[in-house]
Parts: structure tokens; sequence; C-alpha cells
């Protein structure tokens, strides 16, 4: 690691503290104003797909799950303290989306042209969580708004009508098909942990377990204890390599998510558990990379700017209770920090090769959502951190 500490979990921790707010100074002064502006499309609305350094790339077609990713960031803004208003940011770019993106059946449709023409009628559990977690996030930042709350009760009905599965668990998207999908139920979890805490009602609750158990029972293999990615019907591994794929970044996010859920000692060891596998099997020069096959032997070596951002956020959240996760965390946090300085000016790269050259392309606003959750979670928990060291 680079500027290594030479010394135990409290210079660590320092370490940390120091990339955090490096990495905040970032977000607040370079990110925050560049993506609201350049990234924000002020004649037609919405939200642009990609920056480069002369600004948006025309003519992209716009993906659901990018619009509201960019809602749930800059009501996230909020806390993090930027010193602009970001709600009418918020507002309008919720409005755009859900005045083009809803279908008549509930559900909203995946893909759009940025004057709102639909491009694709297929709606994906994937889209749909997000979507849930962008109004969770916006309740937080607005205040608790009776409509947004209806928003959500709305998309969940649809939900229990058109995907629910008698097996358990949700279909990937409708019209239903194989396979079955683990990541988008990750993120319906992360959307239903947002609005458990924003809300007394059973149903956030009811669907957060239920996720957590499926995921307990049946996405993490009992014999190496990785998480698989695609199944059948009966929630086995798909034959083939769709069923063999393990992704680290999935680990370390799935992770997060479990020690968020609960706090009990079967959860926090599975957790703790797949942090462990990716870490020894998917962690190359402080890099995480894209894919391991189920053998945990590497598939694909490229690395993609997220799964760092999720090493960052799982080792945050463990360090507060286990100070050697410390070491991680500054690592994950400096790994990061390359990602953003080879763009530049508040943009990023979004893949290292596995000779350890980053693809010069557009900054994808996808990447936005887990770099200010990362950064969100690294301050939590080194505010946590010196809370219990006074109470020490």
């Amino acid at each position: 690691m680079k500027g290594r500490p030479s010394g135990g979990p409290s210079d660590y921790y320092a370490l940390a503290d120091r990339l955090y707010a490096q990495l905040l100074s970032w977000l607040l002064v370079s990110a925050y104003p560049l993506w609201a502006t350049k990234g924000y499309d002020t004649e037609r609305g919405g939200f642009h797909e990609r920056l480069g350094e002369q600004g948006p790339v025309g003519g992209d077609p716009r993906r659901a799950r990018v619009q509201v990713r960019q809602v749930y960031c800059f009501a996230s803004a909020v806390t993090l303290g930027w010193n602009r208003d970001p709600t009418t940011l918020v507002t309008d770019g919720l409005e755009y989306f859900l005045r083009h993106y809803r279908r008549p059946d509930g559900l909203f449709r995946t893909l759009c042209a940025a004057d709102g023409t639909p491009l694709d009628e297929h709606a994906f559990l994937y889209d749909q969580a997000f979507v849930l977690l962008a109004l969770a996030e916006t309740q937080r930042a607005v205040g608790r708004q009776a409509w947004i709350r209806e928003e959500a009760h709305a998309l969940m009905a649809a939900l229990n009508r058109l995907l629910r599965r008698r097996g358990g668990g949700f279909e990937s998207r409708d019209p239903g098909g194989l396979p079955l999908l683990s990541n988008p139920h990750m993120h319906l979890l992360e959307a239903a942990l947002a609005w458990r805490t924003m809300s007394g009602d059973s149903l956030w609750r009811d669907l957060a377990d239920e996720i957590a158990a499926l995921a307990l029972d049946r996405f993490i293999d009992r014999q190496s204890g990785a998480l698989r990615e695609s199944f059948a019907q009966d929630w086995s591994p798909m034959d083939g390599l769709p069923g063999r794929l393990v992704e680290p970044g999935h680990l370390y996010e799935w992770a997060w998510l479990l020690l968020r859920w609960r706090n009990e000692r079967d959860c926090v060891i599975a957790a703790r558990r797949l942090v462990g596998i990716a870490d020894r099997y998917g962690v190359r020069d402080g890099v995480v990379i894209n894919s391991l096959l189920d053998d945990l032997t590497p598939y694909d070596a490229h690395a993609r700017l997220w799964p760092q951002t999720e090493r960052l956020k799982v080792s945050a959240r463990l360090a507060v209770v286990d100070e050697s996760y410390w070491a991680a965390a500054a690592e994950a946090a400096q790994t990061l920090i390359q990602y953003l300085d080879a763009a530049g000016n508040g943009l990023w790269r979004d893949c290292m090769s596995p000779q350890k050259r980053f693809i010069e392309e557009p900054a994808p606003a996808s990447n936005f959502y887990h770099i200010v959750c990362c950064i969100d979670e690294l301050g939590r928990a080194l505010n946590d951190g010196r809370r219990a060291s006074s109470a020490g």
C-alpha cells in the first residue's frame, strides 16, 4: 500500500481519516458542482449518461437506473455537507423519471431516449430496486411527504403482483425468464433497509428479512461460502458459466448489507466469510478484480471502479468493531483515489486493465452512486470510531 503506515490499527485509522478528507473534498468541491451542471440536461430534463472532458456525451439512450441513481446521489448531498441546496435538482430529476419511465402497469421501463421516448419496455427488478432507493433518500432529503411514500407503496404492489415468485423472491424482469439473479435482490434489500429507517411500516422489515434469508439459504454456497450470481427456477446455480461466476464486489456488497440487516452471530459470520473470500481471492495488488469462477480462480482480471467502493464500505463498517479492518479500508480508499485522479476535475475512470492501465473513456454516471455511498459510509465509520475511542 502506498504510504503504508508501519504501526498498528490506530495508524491505519489515521490514514483512513486523511483519505476520507481527500475524498470528501473531491466530492463537494469538484464532483457535485460538475455533475449538477454538466451532468444535468437543462433543456429536456433528466441526467446525462456520461461525461467527458468536453462535457456530456450526446445521443446516449438513458437507462432508468442511471436517472434514479443520480437522484439518490444529489439527495445524499444534504447529509454529506454540500453547500448548495439540491432540492430542485432532486425533485426535477425525479419528476422527469416518473413522467417518462412509468409503464401503465406500475413498473418502470428500462430505457428511454433523452426526450423521453420509450426505447425498451422491459421492466427489470434491478431498476425497480433503485427507484425505491431513490424515493427513500428523497424522503430523507426533502422531508417526509405522503406522495413519496405512496409512490414506494404503489411500486411494491406492482412488484408483488407482476414479479413475485411462488418459490420465493422475484423474477429478474417482466416478462419473466431465466436466469434468476441475486444482484437485483441485493439492491432490493438495500432499498428495504433504507425504507426501514424511514418508516415504521412492517412491509419494509418483512421484505428485508425475506431477501436476507434467501441470500443466506440460497445465494451463498454452503461449501465455499461464496455467493453466486445466476440461478435456475429452484434457486440452484444455473448450468454452465453463468452459474459458476462469483463477483468479489458483490461479496463485499452483500456482506455490508447483511451487517446492516442484523447484528446476529450467523449473519456476522456469513458476512465476514464473504469478505475473507473476496480479500483472499479477489484482490490483486490492492485492486479488486471483476470476477472469479466458483473454484475461486480468476475469470476476469479487469478491475472496474465499483468493486473498490464496495470493499471500502464493508471494511469501514467492520473496522468499527474490529480495528484490524482499517488497513483494508485505507487500501481501498487509496485505490479509489487512483480512479478519480486518473481522470481529474470531478470525473473518474471506470475500468483498469490487468496490466494496471486505465481505459480512457468518458465517465459513466452510474458510478456516482457507488462513490457517494462509500464516502458516506467511510465518514460514518470514522465518526463511530471516534465516539468509541472517546467512550473508552
